[in-house]
């Protein structure tokens, strides 16, 4: 797993290999055979944001805030989100 973020302030990253891979196949354009009252397929866009938020429940960080570092594609840098075991009353 990822070493400790402080919640709330922009971290870095880092996800691994299998991540990477996993991220940019759901980014990947969908095939759409079109039928009598199909649904047409999501964007990329939405299943790009899908992914991230995915990733960020994975790593813990707001996946909408989610910016290159410029270390490579597996580097970036993003808000860190508070878990469930860093205490606080809710």
């Amino acid at each position: 797993m990822s070493a400790h973020h402080t919640p709330g302030q922009r971290c870095d990253f880092e996800m691994s290999e299998a991540q990477l891979a996993a991220l940019l196949d759901m980014m990947k354009p969908q095939p759409y055979l079109i039928s009598a009252g199909g649904i047409g397929p999501r964007s990329q866009q939405e299943n790009a944001n899908d992914a991230w938020a995915r990733l960020g429940e994975e790593l813990g960080f707001e996946h909408m805030t989610v910016k290159p570092n410029g270390r490579g594609d597996r580097f970036f840098s993003a808000i860190a989100k508070a878990t469930s075991q860093e205490g606080g009353a809710a």
